[in-house]
């Protein structure tokens, strides 16, 4: 589909496929040390199996901006926002907004109540990009530089503040 944003006249929002595989472990290494590229198998499978709920931004044929999402069989209610990544030279630009609107909106339909994701205490320029998105922290058990965190929520040592975004 073809999405129009403040500065990307001419990008299109498509789902994961296995050919883009490459450009979305190369963008996603613009994320380290906050996101980092898992394996070639794991986008397989998450193209494969998770591909409408992982859209992709994509401008002059190029993978610009990614969103690794999943829709939660536990709780269908949830999607979870894994990665969220847009290539440095293009930041800025509505390409993470039109990326979490695609998945909003997708979300919407399928009578999904809520997106979330973890963030690391640390990383304020993300902490600033959820809230301007409509996210709102959480609250936790402690504050980390005046973001509310959970201790330990992904896991020993893996400290995040927690963030969501109602879609009723």
């Amino acid at each position: 589909m073809m999405v129009t944003t403040d500065d990307e006249r001419d990008m299109t929002i498509e789902w994961l496929s296995v050919p883009r595989i490459g450009e979305v472990i190369a963008l996603v290494g613009t994320g380290v040390p906050y996101v980092a590229p898992r394996t070639r198998s794991d986008y397989w499978l998450y193209a494969t199996l998770f591909s409408t709920t992982c859209p992709l931004a994509v401008v002059e044929g190029q993978v610009v901006g990614a969103v690794i999402a999943f829709r939660s069989q536990d709780h269908p209610e949830d999607i979870y926002l894994q990665d969220v990544v847009t290539h440095p030279s293009h930041r800025r630009r509505g390409i993470t907004r039109a990326l979490i609107d695609t998945i909003a909106e997708r979300g919407r339909l399928w009578g999904c109540q809520r997106l979330y994701l973890t963030c690391a205490p640390d990383n304020h320029n993300a902490q600033k990009a959820w809230t301007t998105l409509g996210f709102r922290n959480l609250p936790g058990d402690r504050t980390i530089d005046a973001v509310s965190v959970i201790t330990d929520v992904k896991g020993p040592g893996a400290t995040r503040a927690v963030y969501e975004r109602r879609l009723l």
